[in-house]
């Protein structure tokens, strides 16, 4: 029998985000109106909605809906933000951030060509062919010319790069997982005037780590 998307998408919605204290109206109806199931890889799309991390490849994850869900309510996204993504992956988290900054520039960067060849398709064809891609490493060699409203990580990272902060504007946000697996922290960081950084704990989860972004290895003797 056909999965039912629409419903299975309500579900999702109902018994999953709204409970993990994800109530923000704008959010709810862009994880309503954007297809997730279409940005799932094809192996593992009747479990588009499912409370699950999805392989996408390369040893990293779609994230789990309340996830998503609640990396986007913190950010409180304006229609007319500037956003800039660290790690581009399946596509999707790239889509909502675009439907809730529609007048804004949405920029997102991953290592990995595949990633961004796939997600360029994917978002063109749910209608958000303005959003900028690029394939660039974060951590190693890339600026990207100017400052954000917001800025956000699609994986881990052992340590919060300084360097992001710096492409803050006053006032902007940084959405970021950080720490030792498997008791990660993940965080809403928003700079204030110069250096002035206020951070706001949002959760304990468990991601993996992007590229260059791992911990240090430790060497026991």
């Amino acid at each position: 029998m056909a999965m039912n998307f629409e419903q299975a998408r309500q579900n999702m919605i109902e018994q999953q985000v709204r409970p993990w204290a994800v109530l923000d109206q704008d959010v709810l109806a862009v994880l309503a109106r954007v297809h997730r199931e279409d940005f799932v890889p094809a192996a593992h799309r009747q479990l588009a909605f499912a409370d699950l991390a999805l392989p996408i490849g390369h040893d990293q994850v779609m994230l789990k809906p309340v996830i998503e869900g609640r990396l986007l309510q913190a950010l409180a996204l304006q229609p007319q933000d500037s956003v800039l993504e660290i790690g581009t992956g399946s596509g999707f988290l790239t889509a909502c951030l675009a439907a809730l900054a529609p007048s804004g520039q949405v920029v997102s960067v991953d290592i990995h060509a595949d990633f961004i060849e796939q997600a360029r398709a994917k978002l063109a064809a749910a209608g958000f062919d303005q959003v900028e891609l690029k394939v660039a490493d974060a951590f190693a060699g890339y600026q990207p010319g100017q400052t954000f409203d917001v800025i956000v990580l699609g994986g881990a990272v052992a340590q919060i790069p300084q360097d992001f902060l710096h492409w803050l504007k006053p006032g902007g946000r940084l959405f970021v997982t950080y720490g030792q697996s498997p008791a990660q922290k993940a965080a809403l960081l928003t700079r204030g005037q110069g250096s002035d950084v206020r951070e706001t704990e949002l959760f304990e989860t468990d991601l993996p780590y992007l590229v260059h972004a791992e911990p240090s290895r430790q060497f026991v003797f």
